[in-house]
């Protein structure tokens, strides 16, 4: 079982506690990540997430069944949730420790731009792939 771990974002007008569902990273390579997060977006899929004052975070809608949070005062990237509440993702660099993470999966590999690449062996998923799973309600789709 996982435990609570604490992180915030840049400026600090942000902080949380999450409970990580493992203690994995993911990494999403679709288009809204990389426009989000100005690269890939490295997750944490989270049980819970507890943000102390909501007061600076703000939140865009950015699909049907998905939204983005970040810190309306800095801009840090800090989650990505389902809006029915069934998946939280938490940017990985936005925990204390973002060591504590093992690397072990890329969805939207098919979107990912020619010119990075990770060495670590992962598993890697297709957005094709990532959308069977969340319509059979077995993983997480971006958006």
């Amino acid at each position: 079982m996982s435990k609570q771990l604490t992180g915030g974002c840049l400026c600090g007008a942000v902080r949380f506690t999450a409970v990580p569902s493992k203690m994995e990273m993911g990494v999403c390579h679709c288009s809204m990540c990389r426009r989000w997060s100005g690269g890939a977006f490295m997750e944490v899929n989270c049980d819970s997430v507890v943000v102390e004052d909501e007061a600076q975070l703000g939140t865009f809608d950015s699909s049907e069944w998905g939204m983005r949070q970040f810190c309306t005062k800095c801009g840090s990237t800090l989650f990505w949730k389902m809006r029915d509440g069934s998946h939280a993702g938490v940017a990985v660099g936005a925990f204390d420790d973002p060591g504590l993470f093992e690397f072990t999966s890329e969805i939207f590999i098919d979107e990912k731009p020619d010119n990075f690449a990770f060495s670590n062996q992962t598993k890697k998923l297709t957005g094709a792939q990532v959308m069977e799973l969340f319509a059979s309600q077995q993983g997480p789709q971006h958006g």
